[in-house]
């Protein structure tokens, strides 16, 4: 279909930096390797643990460290990357996260591994937003846009399955501190590419002074929300701590809102989440991670101690659903992101996960990988893929250059937070229902051998019942998706209801998925 370019947008394209798909490939680097960290480090912790003498109260904090201060610091990341400038926040980002990784490597000891971890989160804090926001200032031509944006969701949404082989295949023939050590030569090839090639569209600083109160607000807020849903996985939803986490959190976040409200100059202008497609996009994208970061844990596991797959053919199990997630982002929703609104990209593709989804609640104890699982992960794997690049491009659209660092932290943290609340509210549910089968089977069984097998049978029944949760997850995100996401395709006219805000962006962004 052809598109029509204003002459504003010719103007506009005439302007783009020619180096702009040299710098995709380090901004892309960046992500991917932010990405595998993510799941990297899981793979190695058993090993990590027993070398570190971490005992099995502590060893979440691997993990916790991380995660607090990643999704604590992500709205103070994103909007110091819009003062001081997106390729010098990418490239500090790129160095602190490499000297944290090697920190980590060579982590003597517990405090030195959860000091390093933490350093990790918050140098990627600052490198994640500053990466997307290059994206979005970068790429301002609507085809453009649609391809860099298919490759970059790309990654988003499969980093993390590679994250499960790459960590199979150094722990096994390895060590458990290559997971750390890898992150070094991926960084130093991003950062320097990053310092040669990008040249940052000027005029985009937000040199306003920096809200003090609303970092501090919000850091508090999304650390103790976190926290609290960290916790109440291995703690228990009525844990005094864990509630007191998500008052806390309640509290400290709504007063945010009053302050961002009020100041001259907000950490995040509520212009940047009141306009409906973003707000859509950050609510239906967080619910869709909720149900994808359960599923990897219940996958991992089921492969590994109820198949008994190894790690590293556990991560190869996991190819399919990045082969669907590849395809779905930089081919139908790359080719179709310029003729579609956005929201019949998003919507259906998260029913096709869910369809993914509701062939997985069928696993049983010897469920065959090729009749269930493959097909299962391959529809899963097509239907985000599909879905996670509009939503990524949608997100940054039509954003004021000064707020598109604090936008796109917005995108990771609806990300990181789906994350906790995901691996806590599904882990919650998977214990329960398998407690629950335990206790109604385990009577009947005499001998060991069939104990041991209630035992599994359980865990499976587990597994299957979170999923099922998962299923409806995604209904709901697809419904958020088509019913809240009014844009439009590309030179065609606006969706009937559409925002004022949305008008203003389509004159602001001629060439775009509005």
């Amino acid at each position: 279909m052809s598109e029509t370019v204003p002459t504003a947008g010719k103007a506009l394209s005439g302007r783009l930096d020619a180096n702009r798909w040299k710098a995709l490939v380090f901004i892309a680097l960046a992500q991917l390797m932010v990405v595998l960290d993510a799941t990297i480090v899981n793979i190695a912790l058993p090993s990590a643990q027993q070398d570190l003498g971490i005992s099995d109260g502590n060893r979440q904090w691997v993990v916790t460290a991380y995660a607090l201060a990643f999704g604590g610091l992500l709205l103070f990341g994103g909007r110091i990357a819009d003062l001081w400038g997106r390729k010098r926040a990418f490239v500090l980002g790129l160095g602190g996260f490499a000297l944290a990784s090697a920190l980590g490597g060579a982590a003597t000891n517990e405090a030195m591994m959860f000091g390093a971890r933490a350093l990790q989160g918050a140098f990627g804090a600052l490198l994640a937003p500053a990466a997307l926001s290059l994206l979005a200032v970068m790429f301002t031509d609507g085809k453009e846009r649609a391809k860099a944006f298919g490759i970059y969701g790309a990654i988003a949404g499969g980093g993390g399955a590679v994250g499960l082989i790459l960590g199979g295949f150094l722990t096994e023939y390895l060590d458990w501190r290559w997971t750390f050590f890898v992150n070094i030569p991926f960084a130093v090839v991003a950062a320097a590419g990053a310092y040669f090639v990008i040249r940052e569209p000027a005029g985009g600083r937000n040199r306003s002074p920096l809200d003090i109160p609303g970092v501090v607000l919000s850091t508090l807020g999304l650390v103790a929300l976190v926290y609290g849903f960290t916790r109440a996985e291995s703690e228990g939803w009525s844990d005094s701590v864990t509630v007191g986490m998500f008052v806390a959190s309640a509290v400290l976040l709504a007063v945010f809102v009053i302050v961002e409200a009020r100041v001259k100059a907000p950490l995040l202008p509520l212009r940047v989440i009141t306009e409906r497609n973003r707000g859509g996009v950050y609510l239906s994208l967080g619910l869709a991670i909720i149900s994808m970061f359960g599923l990897f844990l219940f996958l991992t596991y089921y492969l590994q101690v109820v198949q008994g797959y190894s790690p590293v053919r556990t991560g190869f199990a996991f190819l399919p659903m990045i082969a669907g997630m590849i395809v779905g982002s930089t081919q139908i929703g790359t080719r179709l992101m310029t003729r579609v609104a956005p929201r019949l990209l998003m919507g259906p593709g998260f029913l096709v996960a869910a369809l993914g989804m509701l062939l997985l609640t069928q696993l049983e104890i010897d469920t065959s990988y090729a009749a269930v699982l493959l097909p299962g992960m391959l529809l899963l794997g097509l239907g985000m893929g599909t879905a996670f690049m509009p939503a990524m491009s949608l997100a940054t659209l039509g954003v004021e250059p000064r707020d598109s660092g604090v936008a796109s932290a917005m995108v990771n943290t609806s990300q990181q937070v789906g994350g906790a609340i995901g691996t806590a509210l599904l882990n919650t549910i998977a214990a329960s229902a398998t407690t629950s089968y335990v206790a109604d089977h385990i009577g009947g069984a005499t001998s060991r051998s069939q104990q041991q097998l209630v035992q599994l049978q359980g865990q499976v029944q587990g597994y299957t019942s979170a999923i099922w949760f998962a299923v409806g997850i995604l209904v709901a995100a697809a419904a958020i998706a088509l019913t809240l996401i009014n844009a439009g395709r590309p030179g065609g006219t606006a969706v009937a209801g559409s925002s004022k805000e949305a008008a203003r962006d389509e004159m602001a962004v001629p060439v775009a998925m509005h």
